[in-house]
């Protein structure tokens, strides 16, 4: 019996182990990716730097204009996507009846979800740039990339309004409200941090992507006056002060600015989720 219980309390140690091991790992592995960038950008990074338009192709001047064009692409694909994502999490939830019509959509979302970025690259340039005319321009690349994180954000809204309770529907229904009413005023508001986290991690991706921007946006250092106009976002800019060797210190630097946006957008949304959480508890 001893030796059963010694057996059973190393194989607990070497569990927990493996546990902390691949934790360290993980942290370890992103405070490397986070040292080295920041500390060789961080020394290039002022005010002149965030505010002045790029001069001789990125070489000198500042990022101001693809900081516009990140900003701009971000807020165009979620106004797209958001919308439509949540609608699909609600249909799909709450009013479509589990059969192989709700498989297939789920495994066409998934699917969708894995296709590299480069592909979507591909169709938005074909469809949206050639065949639709709208060439390269903040529209091409915001509809591609509302494509792009239309999957991420119907998968975390599907499991946000799952996770409701359903004694909060039925205790909706037994008062008299519809089911619309239900799933606007009930579900929906108890759903709503799930629904953020979905939307976040949207950002994140479309902060970071390069393929599927430079083939639909294009890659101008002029600020946008409209959504027909091109525009270069940070992560193509640094692709390219880095790839053309045009200049590294520019590449960190913005590489660093990307990490600091990243991190204060996640730092904002957590706080917000904090908050409706316990507004919701209370």
């Amino acid at each position: 019996m001893d030796k059963v219980r010694s057996s059973i309390y190393l194989e607990e140690k070497i569990a927990r182990g493996f546990l902390w091991a691949s934790v360290l790992v993980t942290v370890g592995a992103l405070l490397a990716v986070i040292f080295h960038i920041v500390g060789q950008g961080l020394g290039h990074v002022d005010w002149t730097f965030l505010t002045e338009e790029p001069r001789l192709m990125g070489k000198e001047g500042g990022i101001f204009s693809t900081i516009v064009g990140t900003v701009y692409l971000i807020l165009i694909s979620l106004v797209i996507a958001t919308p439509i994502g949540i609608a699909a999490a609600i249909q799909l939830t709450e009013y479509t009846q589990k059969g192989p019509l709700v498989k297939t959509i789920r495994f066409a979302t998934e699917t969708l979800a894995g296709i590299p970025s480069i592909i979507y690259g591909l169709f938005g340039f074909a469809f949206l740039v050639i065949f639709m005319g709208f060439s390269w321009s903040l529209l091409s690349g915001g509809l591609t990339l509302a494509i792009m994180v239309l999957p991420t954000i119907i998968r975390t809204s599907e499991e946000a309004i799952k996770s409701v309770p359903l004694s909060y529907r039925e205790g909706s229904m037994a008062l008299g409200a519809t089911k619309w009413q239900t799933v606007w005023k009930i579900v929906l508001p108890s759903a709503l941090p799930g629904i953020v986290t979905g939307v976040i991690l949207s950002i994140g991706r479309v902060v970071g992507e390069t393929a599927a921007v430079i083939l639909t946006a294009g890659s101008s250092l002029n600020i946008p006056s409209s959504v027909m106009d091109p525009a270069r976002t940070m992560s193509v800019h640094l692709y390219i002060l880095a790839m053309e060797g045009i200049s590294m210190e520019k590449a960190y630097a913005t590489a660093t600015v990307l990490i600091i946006l990243i991190f204060i957008i996640n730092t904002i949304a957590n706080r917000i989720m904090r908050r409706m959480s316990s507004n919701l508890v209370a």
